[in-house]
């Protein structure tokens, strides 16, 4: 019977965004499959997903670890149903001078911001493919477009997914996959912005900050697409914000 079942895994499902796009697909009828490292962290997101008649399932993994995406994806299509939508949602926005930047937070920065988009990329795409069908969403930067001072390791890992999200669009796209790459360009309604960037905040009455639950309506809106018509990248912020 799970067969019937259309999956949203959400890799990187925080209290913002990644939560609020688990919440609109649930809402469509797809089962949200969420994940962070910690899975008591996940568990307000999917009771309310739940309160709303929807169905989720939380999972701690580690998306760094090979071994740990295979066993997820594993896990998932075989007890719950087939992976219809990744999105990959991890940031790890962490700046430093380069003169004081070290190896292994480079490396870590990377590691968690691009490769392991690879791994849970690869891990759907090897799924769908046998299924002509799919979508696979990356959530960049504008750090993926152009580096900003102190920003080298960030930005040095969204450039490297929004290369692959490039890349594998080109591959996957006659295949009947649809990538898309999300450069969110703008501060989000988060406790973050809130407790470090008050006079930012206070601009949320005039929409000067992006609404998490906006940012999901448009995952859906691409996932939702008529093939004819694909987008490949879509840049979202708000109104007031300089580009």
């Amino acid at each position: 019977m799970h067969n019937n079942k259309k999956v949203a895994l959400i890799i990187g499902a925080g209290d913002a965004t990644g939560g609020a796009i688990a919440r609109r697909f649930a809402r469509e009828g797809y089962v949200a499959c969420v994940t962070r490292r910690s899975a008591d962290k996940l568990q307000p997101l999917v009771d309310s997903i739940r309160a709303e008649g929807g169905e989720a399932h939380g999972f701690a993994s580690d998306a760094r670890r090979e071994e740990a995406v295979q066993a997820l994806f594993e896990e998932i299509e075989r007890d719950i149903g087939p992976v219809e939508v990744l999105v990959f949602n991890i940031g790890a926005n962490v700046p430093c001078s380069i003169l004081e930047e070290t190896a292994r937070k480079y490396f870590k920065i990377w590691e968690m911001a691009c490769f392991s988009g690879f791994l849970c990329a690869r891990e759907a795409a090897l799924r769908m493919v046998g299924r002509e069908r799919g979508t696979i969403l990356f959530t960049g930067a504008t750090a993926g477009l152009r580096g900003a001072a102190g920003f080298a390791a960030f930005a040095g890992a969204k450039h490297g997914i929004r290369a692959l999200a490039q890349s594998m669009a080109r591959e996957l796209g006659p295949r009947n996959l649809h990538v898309a790459h999300v450069v969110v360009d703008g501060a989000i309604d988060t406790d973050f912005i809130r407790e470090n960037f008050p006079e930012k905040y206070a601009t949320k009455d005039q929409d000067g900050i992006l609404d998490p639950e906006h940012i999901a309506d448009n995952y859906w809106f691409l996932h939702s697409q008529p093939r004819d018509a694909w987008t490949f990248e879509l840049d979202l912020r708000p109104w007031s914000e300089r580009w």
